[in-house]
């Protein structure tokens, strides 16, 4: 499989990539666009022998190798995440909604899969993109092999890809839009993949996190998994908190119903009346995907009501990104976004460095953060605002994943701080 990333590559020095006359074939599912709108279609390079799998970027860069998963095409906004470990919490993390996920790290699949490691029901991820094939699995938690696992969730993939050279392309230029095919015939119509991906609206001014909420809501009291035991029941509750669920990780729910917290999940579009009904001691705003601001047209009103309440609220992710335009700030996208396991954050509060799980390709704008908002947390990759904290109010939020363990545990603190302050404001109370 790497010949045929060898090959590609060479395809590309040759220039066999190179502008011809515009062409327009209408994609199945899509709004043909105008052909006067139409960018320059590329000239496609030849398919190397045995290529049963292809990534078709809006640029026309193509790479191609060995399909994997579904027998299927699907479109997405291509990203790479860095992370050596949990490639199943990734690919079902509904924050990667909309994305074709380019693993850097090569050894995927290679503990195989199961059904305790998933982070929602179904994968919201469009795809993945593999360096090498999939191995074997070599874990006594495996249940599946990953390829299968791939087909059950109707994701396609290809392996064999030079993923070095896609993850120059991203960083160098941006996500872009494409297009992940499996065929096991080896038979691709890469015209009509390239606009499909040109096609694709990408990311900004997206509300996905309506599609992957849930729509009725339930309580959750599974706590962490422990090697001993599996995951645990929540005893007594010492807390009620309601999560806005914008797309949450079943993880984020077992670490609060490890601290004693009895969870009510609510649906993205709850209303503030809806939330305070529960007499929660804390609301959470989760995780999720997409862009906030086309989130926020209902959100941010519902966090308006919550912080006018004065109850506790804690954000992560998506959560902390509605959580600033309620308070006034701005968000923003990013260049290529954090994703992986590796990423160090600074805590102002404490002066620590803590190593961060990451998933985002939205930010706060820091100099957009009104008075009585102060940063708490900076990435130290690139200075972004990477936390918050209201000075009059118990309301902080975090851009990161505090409930990943890349630290393995340096920021299950967080949690922490908002039972503690929870306690704080019902003692006040």
């Amino acid at each position: 499989m790497r010949r045929l990333a060898v090959r590609t590559a060479r395809a590309w020095e040759l220039g066999c990539f190179g502008p011809c006359l515009a062409r327009v074939i209408a994609p199945n599912g899509l709004t043909p666009m105008p052909a006067e709108k139409m960018p320059i279609a590329p000239e496609f390079p030849a398919k190397p022998e045995g290529a049963t799998g292809v990534l078709v970027l809006d640029d026309g860069s193509v790479f191609w190798g060995h399909g994997v998963g579904a027998d299927t095409a699907k479109t997405g906004e291509v990203c790479f995440n860095t992370s050596m470990t949990g490639y199943q919490e990734i690919l079902t993390d509904p924050s990667y909604a909309g994305q074709i996920v380019s693993f850097t790290f090569p050894h995927i699949g290679n503990v195989g899969a199961n059904m305790e490691d998933v982070e929602a029901t179904t994968a919201a991820t469009r795809g993945c993109v593999l360096g090498a094939d999939i191995t074997e699995p070599s874990n006594f938690r495996a249940a599946s092999h990953f390829d299968g696992w791939l087909k059950a969730n109707e994701l396609p993939g290809v392996a064999g890809v030079d993923t070095r050279r896609l993850t120059r392309r991203v960083r160098e230029k941006g996500a872009p839009n494409g297009v992940v095919c499996h065929a096991p015939d080896g038979k691709f119509d890469l015209p009509a993949l390239w606009q499909q991906a040109v096609e694709w609206p990408g990311l900004e001014g997206m509300d996905l996190a309506i599609k992957v909420s849930c729509t009725q809501p339930y309580e959750w009291d599974q706590t962490r998994w422990t090697l001993e035991d599996g995951y645990g029941r929540l005893g007594p509750a010492k807390f009620r908190v309601v999560a806005i669920d914008f797309g949450v990780k079943r993880n984020i729910l077992r670490c609060l119903a490890t601290l004693g917290c009895a969870v009510t999940v609510l649906p993205a579009t709850a209303t503030a009346e809806e939330v305070l009904a529960k007499g929660p001691d804390g609301v959470f705003l989760s995780n999720g995907p997409g862009d906030p601001a086309a989130t926020g047209d209902y959100a941010v009103p519902m966090i308006k009501g919550l912080l006018e309440a004065g109850v506790p609220v804690f954000g992560i992710c998506l959560g902390h990104q509605m959580l600033a335009l309620a308070l006034g700030a701005k968000t923003a996208k990013m260049h290529l976004g954090h994703r992986g396991a590796n990423h160090p954050i600074k805590d102002l509060t404490t002066g620590k460095v803590e190593i961060t799980s990451q998933n985002h390709g939205f930010m706060v704008d820091k100099d957009s953060l009104p008075d009585g908002v102060e940063a708490t947390h900076f990435s130290l990759f690139d200075g972004t605002l990477a936390g918050l904290r209201v000075t009059d109010k118990p309301v902080f939020s975090v851009q990161y994943h505090p409930e990943a363990s890349p630290g393995p545990q340096d920021s299950h603190y967080l949690f922490q701080r908002f039972v503690d302050m929870m306690r704080s404001h019902g003692s006040d109370r």
